[in-house]
């Protein structure tokens, strides 16, 4: 069966090798993509032998790209690999390009999610020269049909000068219906309220669409997302995961959220979905989900009803949970909506329905400030992605992380992080392995203490505690927030030189 039935644009079909020609050194190209889901698959890898050819004959070839979060390594790694990319936004996760995003190679704009489309349409980013745009069918009059994720492709598809789609019959054209595309895209001062109420609402349309004089290729292609493997919750994460589990316990009987909950954001990761397991069997059902990404634990809560439905922007599954998922696709038709990122991760909407978010971190400090980016300080690891997005407007936000890195070598909760992401004045929920501060409606003194008798690995907490005291007798006119500053920053520093503090 055709997966093009625009005469017109069929009329454009051509090899992956043509449409890359069309891309030119210097231009800004917005991939679709979002968690390895959803991207281009042919074009960036003809791209890069493109690059490659003109590198071997002294010539620069460079793209500035521009995606959704991260892709896959046939896309952002085989770019990086003939050093194809001169700037990046807003998310990545692929090891060659973030070797060279830290050696100062490749400029990368680390970006809130919910900020990249709506700075494109404020100009800040520049022109878009080219979107190159995965999708599942193409109807008649321009008319797509999204695949596995949507990201950004709304307003790469409505900002490029140029655009080339890749169709791809991988993707199950019953994905057809599982989209809500919202419409209504306006910048200051015409914007109005966005009339989303409820987790499952439909406020725009199924479809995508595209001026079918800016498409310029199209190219067939019938290649698999990059399904990441599904990591079993080990003992570390199972701890973390029972303490969220009594923490919502705790608030439910306090009165502060119904007993189906409220709209539950996860991040990616073991963590995260060790806190989903742990959900499935728990006293907690009928609840919903208002996230980014929906990966195999969450895909585990639909099929037992423990979630009645689900809202995101991309599935980020593993090789099995692609299959099932495909398997069994006509029962999650109405239970999975999948919206561009400016929907899912839309601080008004965030707010006004109150999501719970759960998100990992590389470290947090004793006062509760949270860096989830960088090592070091210095060194980018993906990006800040929609943590920012949820945390700041969360109902109740929480930040997981075992308590030591480098098998037990680092402290994760230190005097003071390296790099901060999220303010101590965003951050309710610290938790670890060892225990969860709750430092909503404290002073930084008490954050402190909370930090360090519950969060803290047994073997850093008198040197903590001695960090603490110290700050507080050294400054007797600053004692709001003390620090003993040369301290503060030498810390991870001094566990690389010696291994211990």
């Amino acid at each position: 069966m055709t997966r093009i039935s625009c005469p017109d644009l069929a009329a454009k079909v051509v090899s992956a090798e043509a449409a890359a020609a069309l891309i030119n050194p210097g231009d800004h190209v917005g991939f679709s993509g979002f968690t390895g889901a959803g991207y281009p698959k042919v074009i960036p890898g003809a791209l890069a032998a493109r690059m490659k050819r003109a590198h071997d004959h002294g010539e620069d070839f460079q793209i500035g790209l521009w995606t959704g979060a991260s892709t896959a390594p046939d896309a952002d790694g085989s770019l990086a690999a003939v050093n194809g990319i001169s700037s990046r936004l807003p998310y990545n996760s692929d090891p060659t390009l973030r070797k060279l995003i830290n050696s100062g190679e490749v400029e990368y704009i680390d970006e809130h999610l919910s900020h990249s489309a709506q700075h494109m349409w404020f100009g800040f980013y520049g022109r878009l020269n080219v979107a190159v745009v995965e999708v599942t069918a193409i109807l008649p009059g321009g008319v797509l049909v999204p695949s596995s994720s949507v990201g950004n492709n709304k307003t790469w598809l409505d900002r490029a000068d140029r655009v080339i789609l890749e169709v791809n019959h991988w993707q199950p054209r019953d994905l057809e219906g599982f989209h809500d595309i919202y419409n209504g895209t306006a910048v200051p001062p015409h914007r109005n309220p966005i009339q989303l109420t409820e987790p499952m609402q439909r406020i725009g349309e199924p479809y995508l669409r595209v001026d079918k004089r800016k498409v310029v290729a199209v190219v067939e292609t019938n290649h698999p997302d990059r399904n990441s493997p599904f990591k079993l919750p080990d003992e570390t994460s199972e701890a973390i995961a029972g303490h969220v589990l009594d923490f919502l316990r705790h608030e439910v009987k306090a009165g502060r959220m119904p007993a189906s909950l409220l709209p539950l954001q996860s991040g990616v990761g073991n963590v995260s979905n060790a806190v989903l397991a742990g959900l499935d069997g728990s006293e907690f059902t009928d609840l919903v989900a208002f996230t980014e990404v929906i990966q195999d634990g969450m895909l585990d809560l639909l099929d037992s009803g423990t979630i009645r439905a689900a809202s995101a922007t991309s599935l980020g599954l593993s090789d099995l949970g692609a299959k099932r998922f495909m398997t069994n696709i006509e029962a999650y038709k109405g239970r999975i909506l999948l919206r561009s990122e400016g929907i899912s991760n839309h601080p008004e909407l965030v707010r006004r329905l109150g999501v719970i978010a759960m998100n990992g971190m590389i470290e947090a400090d004793i006062y509760g400030n949270v860096n989830s980016t960088h090592v070091m300080g210095s060194s980018v690891m993906n990006g800040i992605g929609g943590s920012g997005d949820f945390a700041r407007n969360a109902f109740l936000n929480f930040f997981l992380s075992p308590s030591t890195a480098k098998s037990g070598a680092i402290s994760t909760i230190v005097p003071m992080v390296s790099h901060v992401d999220h303010t101590e004045h965003d951050v309710h929920v610290v938790v670890t392995e060892r225990g969860l501060a709750d430092l909503r409606g404290k002073s930084p003194r008490a954050r402190a203490e909370q930090v360090i008798s519950k969060c803290a690995h047994p073997r850093f907490k008198d040197a903590l505690s001695s960090y603490t005291r110290r700050a507080w007798h050294a400054h007797p006119h600053g004692r709001h927030t003390p620090h003993l500053l040369g301290e503060a920053l030498s810390w991870h520093q001094r566990y690389l030189d010696t291994g211990r503090m």
